[in-house]
């Protein structure tokens, strides 16, 4: 498989099942589309914005549901393998991406299986993590440690888009400019000022670039 983002703004997602893992995979959809989960029961979990449709989908009605929603994405999440197999297969028909929370890959010809991975963000940065499905734990674990390397990258990532307008506006080459936001995102302090939430982040960026291109010219 090959990573990709998706826009998932104003599509549909379908999601079966309504246990902690189809909670967990409508509250991570339900911020950017339109998410319905169908499940029997709901306890007391999380689901987000998501709509939840109380019913108990069988193998035989699986493609009505996914006909009658027209979702981007179908979530099988149910503790049912017939279920998630007539889910994926619907899903496939129709066109739809496929998510087995059973499964890690496509299987029986499936051709639109996405594993949804695990993510660290800040800001605007995302980093996500996939082991395949080989192992939900690891991907926790690495996780966990990327979080506290990724503090601050939204502020940064915020800092040098704004410097590379102005260094585009200026009298640099396409390489002193590249060179000159390089040198920031290296800068231990830069990094320090930022995830210390202190204004001088941007003197100290500043101070970064005429050390490494120069001055007015």
């Amino acid at each position: 498989m090959i990573p990709l983002y998706h826009d998932f703004t104003d599509e549909r997602v379908l999601v079966f099942g309504g246990g902690p893992v189809g909670a967990r995979k409508a509250r991570r959809f339900a911020a950017e589309a339109a998410v319905t989960v169908v499940s029997p029961t709901f306890d007391a979990n999380d689901y987000g914005d998501a709509e939840l449709v109380r019913a108990a989908p069988t193998p035989e009605d699986a493609a009505d549901w996914v006909r009658r929603v027209d979702p981007a994405l179908v979530v099988a999440a149910t503790d049912d393998e017939a279920v998630n197999d007539a889910v994926g297969d619907a899903a496939d028909e129709v066109g739809a991406l496929v998510n087995r929370a059973d499964r890690s890959r496509s299987v029986d010809g499936l051709t639109k299986s996405v594993v949804v991975p695990a993510t660290v963000e800040d800001g605007d940065v995302r980093v996500a993590i996939s082991t395949g499905g080989a192992s939900p734990a690891l991907s926790k674990h690495l996780r966990e440690r990327i979080e506290a390397e990724l503090d601050g990258a939204g502020a940064m990532a915020e800092l040098t888009g704004a410097l590379r307008e102005e260094l585009r506006a200026g009298p640099y080459t396409a390489a002193e400019r590249r060179d000159a936001v390089r040198a920031v995102v290296r800068s231990d302090r830069v990094w320090k000022a930022l995830r210390t939430g202190e204004t001088k982040a941007r003197e100290e960026a500043d101070r970064v670039i005429r050390n490494t291109v120069g001055g007015e010219r």
